[in-house]
C-alpha cells in the first residue's frame, strides 16, 4: 500500500514555472542553488532550491527533496522585501523565509508547512542532485532476452503494454506476472527512486524463470483510465496477461504464476480463483484484512515509529475513524464531502485567520484526501475482505512479509493468510516473515516510508532468494 492518509509532508511534482520577483536587495544575487536541511526528530530532510533568472524581474525556481524522490517542485513566488527573502512553494503549502548573512553566502530562516515552523539555513552550493545510488539496478547487456509486448484486456476495451524477459536457452519456460501495489504504477513499480520490479525480473530471469511486468492501465504505454478502476479491474488486467502468455511459444502454459506486491497481494488470489491457468502465486506483503483495518494499523504503527505522543496518535485515530464512518455510508455525495471537510477542519477551529492562512492552501489539501476517500478504488478497498478468496486458493502459495513493514504489518496479515489457506484445505503453502525488512523488502532501521528513498538497496537478497528458491522448486526449473 502506498496510499496513506494524514502523513503527506511533501507532494511530488516535476514541472518548473516562471515567476516574478523583486531584484535582490543590497546587491546580493538570488540566482543559484541553495541547499539546507530540516532538523526533524531523529533525522534530517535535505531541501535544494534552484533559482534562475529569466530576465528583468522574471525568475524561475524549483525545489528538490532527495530523500522523498521529489525533483523539480515549482516555486510559485520569490520575494525579497525589507531584507527578507521568501520562497513560496504553494503546491505543497510551504514557504521558506530568511535573511542573508553579511557576506551573502547563506540565508538564515524558517520553513513553514502544516502548522510547523522549522529553522533552516540555506547555503549556496555548486552541488547538483544527480539521483540516488541504486547498485542493484541491472545494466545492459543482459544475459537473457527482453521483448516489448502489447496485449488486450478485451472485456475492458484497453491495451496493456509491458516487458517480457526470457531466459537464455530453449523453452518453454515457466513464467510469473508481476502485479504492483496501490497507486498508478509503471512496469518497474517505480517509486522513491527505486525500480523493484526491474530488479526482481532481472533476478528471476537469470534463474530460469520468464517474467512479464506491465504498465498499469492508464500508466506509461498502457491505455485505459486508472482513476476509475478498482482492485477487481486490476484483477482482470492480470488475467489478460495470463491469456496473453498462453499464446507465446516460449512459455509453458502449465507453469504460469503470479507475484503480487501489497495490493497486488489482493489481486493474485482473486485471479488464481478465477482461472485454472494460474499454477502458483507469491504474496509480497499481501493484506489479509480489509482496507479500513489496514488504515488503522498504518496510522498507529507509523505514528509510533515516528515518535508521536499518545495524545496525537489518539487524535489521528479518532479523525481516521470519523472519516471512514462517513466514507462507508455515503448516500449523498455532497453531504459526505461537507461532513468530511468539517471533520478535517475541526483541529484548526481555534486558530486565528492569520494562523490558518500561514498553513497555505488547506482547502486543496483537504479536498485531495476527500477525493481519495470517495474514489471507486478506496470504496472497494475499504470494505473488501481478502480471507474468503484466500480460503479458496488451491494452488501453491508463498506468502512473505518483512518484520519491519509498517504499512501491511506481518502480524496479523501472515497469521491470517496461513489460517485461511489451512481452513480451505490447501496443503502446499509457505509462510515467511523476513527479519528487518520493510514494506518494500529493503533492510531497514525502522521501517518508515521516509527511509525508502535513503536506503540504497532495492530488494534485500534474502527476499530475492526466498522467492527464487521457492519458484525454482514449485515451477520445476531445470
Amino acid at each position: 500500500m502506498k496510499k496513506m492518509l494524514f502523513f503527506a509532508v511533501l507532494v511530488l511534482a516535476t514541472m518548473a514555472i516562471p515567476l516574478s520577483a523583486a531584484a535582490a536587495e543590497g546587491g546580493v544575487d538570488l540566482v543559484g542553488t541553495w541547499a539546507g536541511a530540516l532538523e526533524l526528530p531523529g533525522s534530517e530532510l535535505e531541501m535544494i532550491f534552484h533559482i534562475a533568472s529569466e530576465g528583468d524581474d522574471l525568475w524561475s525556481g524549483t525545489v528538490d527533496v532527495p530523500a522523498q524522490g521529489a525533483v523539480g517542485i515549482p516555486i510559485s513566488q520569490v520575494s525579497n522585501q525589507d531584507g527578507v527573502v521568501a520562497f513560496d512553494v504553494s503546491l505543497i503549502s510551504g514557504i521558506y523565509s530568511g535573511e542573508f548573512n553579511p557576506d551573502g553566502t547563506a540565508l538564515e530562516g524558517v520553513w513553514e508547512q502544516s502548522g510547523m515552523q522549522i529553522p533552516m539555513t540555506l547555503k549556496r552550493t555548486l552541488a547538483e542532485f544527480t539521483g540516488p545510488n541504486r547498485p542493484q539496478e541491472p545494466q545492459p547487456p543482459y544475459p537473457y532476452r527482453e521483448v516489448e509486448v502489447r496485449y488486450p484486456n478485451r472485456e475492458a476495451g484497453i491495451e496493456l503494454a509491458g516487458t517480457l524477459t526470457l531466459p537464455e536457452g530453449d523453452g518453454p519456460f515457466p513464467v510469473v506476472i508481476l502485479i504492483s501495489g496501490s497507486g498508478p504504477q509503471d512496469r518497474n513499480e517505480e517509486l522513491m527512486g527505486h525500480k523493484p520490479f526491474l530488479v526482481l525480473a532481472d533476478y528471476l530471469t537469470r534463474r530460469g524463470i520468464a517474467v512479464l511486468r506491465y504498465d498499469e492501465r492508464g500508466v506509461g504505454e498502457s491505455t485505459g483510465d486508472f482513476a476509475s478502476a478498482t482492485t477487481l479491474d486490476f484483477t482482470g488486467d492480470a488475467l489478460s496477461g495470463v491469456d496473453f502468455l498462453k499464446t507465446r511459444p516460449e512459455i509453458d502454459p502449465a507453469r504460469i504464476g503470479l507475484i503480487g506486491h501489497s495490493e497486488g497481494g489482493l489481486v493474485a488470489p482473486m485471479a488464481a480463483n478465477a482461472s485454472s491457468d494460474v499454477a502458483f502465486i507469491v504474496l509480497m506483503a499481501g493484506p489479509a484484512v480489509n482496507g479500513e483495518e489496514i488504515a488503522y494499523l498504518q496510522i498507529d504503527l507509523l505514528l509510533r515509529a515516528s515518535g508521536a505522543p499518545e495524545e496525537v496518535i489518539a487524535e489521528q485515530k479518532a479523525m481516521q475513524e470519523a472519516l471512514l464512518v462517513i466514507a462507508k455510508n455515503v448516500d449523498d455525495v455532497d453531504q459526505a464531502v461537507e461532513e468530511m471537510r468539517n471533520v478535517m477542519l475541526a483541529p484548526f477551529a481555534e486558530l486565528s485567520e492569520e494562523e490558518v492562512a500561514a498553513l497555505g492552501d488547506l482547502e486543496t489539501a483537504i479536498m485531495m484526501q476527500i477525493d481519495q476517500l470517495l474514489s471507486p478504488w478506496y470504496q472497494f478497498f475499504m470494505t473488501y475482505d481478502p480471507l474468503p478468496a484466500l480460503t479458496e486458493v488451491d494452488c501453491p502459495v508463498l506468502a512473505i512479509n518483512g518484520s519491519k513493514d509498517l504499512q501491511v504489518p506481518a502480524d496479523p496479515n501472515l497469521r491470517l493468510i496461513e489460517e485461511a489457506l489451512a481452513k480451505g484445505g490447501n496443503e502446499n503453502y509457505t509462510i515467511l516473515e523476513l527479519q528487518d525488512l520493510n514494506h518494500l523488502f529493503q533492510t531497514a532501521a525502522i521501517g518508515l516510508p521516509d527511509e525508502y528513498y535513503l536506503i540504497e538497496e532495492t530488494i534485500a537478497p534474502a527476499a530475492l532468494e526466498a522467492m527464487g528458491d521457492w519458484l525454482v522448486k514449485v515451477a520445476g526449473v531445470k
